[in-house]
């Protein structure tokens, strides 16, 4: 395990601790928020209380029989990049990043595809694995005509990197399509929703995360299913078999519930034959790239540099 940035050990720290405190004055999120609530959590963006910037470079589209997605296209398209965006299975949007996405298509010469996918509780499991898998299909067959390459890469942070190795996996188990998405880039993703010991020992300390949010958007995304349920490798990707699947970039901070499951992924990911960097990042909380840290910057250098140059 490759621990990074302990130089910035000392500011990632007392950002969290910052947050902590933050966190601590604002009421605790219901069990399940009535309409109104989550209506204004969605609009707001993931980790703040304000909306999100809507780039006019963003375009939305109707794909795949109806799945709805965010598209950047660069002058200069080198690959694609189908993006699954985070929240818990509950929260998030496609347009929800459109400044981090439109910088990564520029730098990195990636048209950028963020999904849109149905959000629980109103769409529990199996709606967003479904949508996400209708999107890399229609981007396996059109990608080429649609963008002029067949160049295509996965990822996303949280939710969105659990949705994302669901994806790989129902493309080569359902379809037989291996070796289309060239790379996965993983951050801070929960990949067993019946609770790794990192996840179950995190206690309530609130950065962002905790062992019960964590319990509480399980239950939302699948309802009714018990610990031993939540362990079918269609609902845990940890519990698949991993063979066949694309070179991947996996993340995690050392203060993350999640630490276990990207550790335990990465070992699976490499054991079943193909290439995984593994990135542990000092004193860094879940979902740390939302906030304006150094960590923050150089997490998302390293993430345009895998994506630039990896499966050409």
């Amino acid at each position: 395990m490759m621990i990074t940035d302990e130089d910035c050990l000392d500011e990632t720290l007392a950002f969290n601790k910052e947050f902590e405190a933050a966190a601590a004055t604002r009421p605790a999120r219901e069990e399940t928020p009535d309409a109104t609530v989550l209506a204004t959590l969605r609009r707001n963006r993931l980790g703040g209380d304000t909306p999100p910037v809507r780039l006019p470079q963003g375009q939305d589209r109707i794909i795949a029989g109806g799945v709805k997605a965010r598209v950047f296209v660069p002058d200069r398209v080198e690959g694609v990049y189908l993006h699954i965006h985070g929240g818990g299975w509950v929260f998030g949007s496609a347009d929800g990043q459109d400044e981090r996405l439109w910088r990564l298509a520029q730098q990195a010469r990636l048209a950028v595809i963020g999904v849109e996918y149905r959000l629980a509780p109103e769409h529990p499991f199996p709606a967003g694995p479904d949508d996400c898998e209708a999107a890399a299909r229609w981007l396996v067959e059109h990608a080429a005509v649609e963008f002029g390459t067949r160049r295509l890469l996965i990822g996303g942070e949280s939710a969105g990197a659990h949705l994302s190795v669901l994806t790989l996996l129902r493309l080569r188990d359902r379809h037989g399509i291996t070796g289309a998405f060239r790379a996965a880039h993983l951050l801070f993703g929960p990949y067993d929703l019946s609770m790794t010991p990192s996840q179950r020992s995190f206690g309530p300390k609130r950065l962002l995360s905790n062992t019960d949010t964590l319990r509480r958007t399980y239950e939302l995304f699948t309802p009714g299913m018990g610990a031993e349920q939540r362990r079918n490798p269609e609902v845990s990707p940890l519990f698949a078999d991993l063979t066949g699947l694309p070179p991947a970039r996996i993340v995690v901070g050392t203060e993350d519930p999640l630490l276990d499951d990207s550790l335990f992924l990465a070992r699976r990911w490499q054991a079943a034959g193909s290439p995984v960097e593994l990135s542990v990042v000092a004193g860094a909380m879940h979902g740390f790239t939302l906030f304006p840290l150094t960590v923050t910057e150089r997490e998302l250098q390293r993430e345009q540099d895998f994506l630039s140059t990896t499966g050409r």
